[in-house]
């Protein structure tokens, strides 16, 4: 395959990224370089990363179609490295377009699926391996919904900190595994799409982000998986753990603001290490306090990591009931002597 000679310059830190000639947004413009190292363009050729909110992309093609003195000097093959002598400013806004005011989905519509969760999958396997009561404390803390689109499935809610329902995704568990299901008939499907909403209209956010108010001390935790993210809070309380919903998620949408004055690690699956450090990257240069996990890459064999396994897949190795007693006996030692005393077994209902 031909490789192409003017190409979007490749990201090797914040210096990479510029500020956007339309938008203005800092470190978000990714300039267009020659692999031959013989032209320099102006800075106004390139891309910026807001595709929906920006849209701006200037090409190198549209550069030389606005500047034909500048192409006839690179047919001609002279010496020179650089265009600013033929620059002519010609930039090329996206026409200002209405901005479409958010949609919301009626609190009362998410509370009501908020029950029936005898009908559950995903809840019933939660109530297996954690006993039922902490199974309703983690369905009621992320606002875990059931679903009638199938028998079985439930709906994970967006919810911000101010408690506006941005988007619902519906989507089916093994009940027994408690692993996705990935049938075509079972693909995760989106509220919006059922109730026929402008996709325009929706502004979607972190799954678990209404939980960043009620825990303002706390270290942000995030996750690609939902499911993970309601795992890896029984296990690490101590933590606020939020779900991008996939490997990109909210990361290209997300409101940074909520993140600012608060630090913050990704969790990111095995072999999205590289992906996720990136996204970090973008995000410490516009000031968040991130960090990347790699414990789990440079641990895991090779199996775990062709399987793509992610943390819940290794907490859950750890027997609920013996880490629920551990957890007693670190926060009271007397708790072990009546334990070894008195022959005592925990008991998860």
């Amino acid at each position: 395959m031909e490789q192409q000679r003017f190409i979007l310059h490749k990201y090797k830190g914040p210096a990479t990224r510029h500020e956007c000639p339309q938008c203005h947004d800092r470190r978000s413009f990714t300039r267009y370089i020659d692999t031959e190292g013989k032209i320099t363009f102006p800075d106004n050729v390139g891309r910026c990363d807001h595709e929906s909110r920006c849209g701006y992309h200037y090409t190198p093609k549209q550069y030389f179609h606005n500047n034909p003195e500048t192409k006839k000097k690179l047919k001609e093959g002279s010496d020179w490295t650089g265009v600013q002598d033929y620059y002519q400013p010609m930039m090329q806004p996206k026409p200002e377009q209405p901005v479409n005011p958010p949609c919301y989905f009626p609190l009362d519509l998410m509370r009501k699926s908020e029950k029936c969760y005898e009908q559950n999958n995903l809840f019933l396997y939660l109530a297996k391996t954690f006993g039922k009561e902490n199974a309703l404390a983690l369905a009621h803390r992320y606002h875990l919904g059931t679903s009638k689109h199938w028998n079985g499935a439930c709906v994970y809610w967006q919810v911000d900190s101010n408690g506006n329902v941005h988007e619902g995704k519906i989507m089916y568990y093994d009940k027994e595994t408690g692993h996705r299901s990935h049938e075509f008939c079972h693909h995760p499907t989106w509220l919006h799409t059922l109730m026929k909403i402008d996709k325009e209209h929706i502004r979607q956010c972190f799954i678990g982000e209404h939980l960043l108010a009620e825990n303002p001390d706390k270290l942000i935790a995030i996750v690609e998986s939902e499911k993970t993210a309601i795992i890896a809070s029984f296990y690490l309380p101590q933590y606020v753990w939020l779900a991008s919903g996939g490997k990109d998620g909210m990361f290209s949408q997300a409101d940074l603001s909520i993140f600012r004055g608060r630090q913050v690690i990704l969790f990111p699956d095995l072999g999205m290490l590289d992906n996720w450090r990136l996204k970090a990257a973008k995000w410490m240069a516009q000031g968040i306090d991130v960090s990347v996990y790699s414990f789990l890459e440079q641990q895991a064999s090779v199996e775990d990591k062709a399987r793509g396994l992610d943390l819940a897949d290794y907490l859950l190795q750890q027997e609920p009931r013996q880490f629920l007693l551990d957890l007693l006996i670190k926060r009271n030692l007397n708790i072990k002597n009546l334990v070894d005393k008195l022959h005592l077994e925990l008991v998860m209902d």
